[in-house]
């Protein structure tokens, strides 16, 4: 049993600080931004709320985040009461937000110089995946500090992976990001176009799922999206977000993604006919105008 602090409880991190709490056994300590919901999860799954990032992390072998962005991230580490003053010599700080390769290396130096360890450790898998226990997180940083928390993560976890240096998480959930976009909306004009044509999309998708078309978007998200149902999953508004940051790390990088920003942009169109907080999968809605 470790010693674990977990700063914020979205629709991600909620879910995940309870498997940390009842899969794992160790003694949680949550923050959350509205105290109200640090409430609601001490009464649920036991453990003991923190009224700053400060108090959750003092004296934790692993702290744990899940928040919106890197403006976020830097508010409960490096900030006012943040979460970095109060860690211990040699402890382990693990970041889920999916935010930017550079706040991550900013955050990963400044533990370094304080004497503990930063992993950035997005997660894909979606509310579905952090509810079950069973999400992908793709990690960067340390190797001695990915062995001390692999252990803690697999409780929350189905697939964990280092994939190099400090900002290579967020790198690899960046990769995610645009292979997601780009099969959704595929996804989105084949089933357009097939009910244009007349077909049955169940019938279809059950013989094209079984060949190259296949993949868990198809598997997941057809049904819902031929009901024209799109309250499932990641929002528009999000993934907006993350597409953002891929658009603005390829211009670092000069990478094309010229599908993603195509996807983007019809993701803004989602956002402007009321969909910002529709799933991911509500692209089928724009073209069904």
């Amino acid at each position: 049993m470790a010693s674990v602090a977990f700063l914020g409880l979205g629709v991600m991190g909620y879910p995940m600080a309870g498997h940390l709490r009842n899969k794992g056994g160790h003694d949680v300590t949550v923050y959350n931004r509205t105290k109200a919901k640090a409430e609601q999860w001490v009464a649920q799954h036991g453990g003991k709320l923190a009224l700053t990032p400060a108090e959750a992390a003092e004296g934790k072998d692993f702290v744990f985040s899940c928040v919106g962005n890197d403006d976020d991230l830097r508010s409960v580490t490096t900030g006012p009461n943040g979460a970095f003053a109060a860690m211990k010599k040699g402890s382990v700080f693990i970041d889920n937000t999916t935010a930017s390769a550079e706040v991550a290396r900013e955050l990963d130096e400044a533990a370094r110089q304080a004497g503990f360890s930063f992993l950035d450790a997005p997660v894909s898998g979606g509310q579905a995946g952090a509810e079950n226990g069973v999400l992908t997180v793709m990690v960067g940083g340390d190797e001695a500090a990915f062995d001390k928390a692999r252990p803690v993560i697999d409780a929350y976890a189905r697939m964990i992976g280092l994939m190099g240096s400090a900002g290579a998480g967020q790198l690899t959930k960046m990769i995610n990001q645009i292979a997601i976009a780009g099969l959704v909306q595929g996804l989105a004009e084949g089933i357009h176009f097939g009910k244009k044509a007349g077909l049955d999309i169940e019938k279809v998708v059950e013989v094209i799922s079984k060949g190259a078309a296949g993949s868990w978007q198809m598997e997941n998200r057809h049904k819902t999206m031929n009901a024209g149902k799109y309250d499932f999953g990641f929002a528009v508004d999000w993934m907006r977000k993350d597409l953002g940051i891929c658009l603005a790390e390829a211009n670092r990088n000069g990478a094309k993604l010229p599908v993603t920003a195509l996807v983007d942009q019809f993701y803004k169109d989602v956002q402007d006919m009321g969909g910002k907080r529709w799933d991911t999968s509500s692209l089928l809605a724009r073209l069904e105008r």
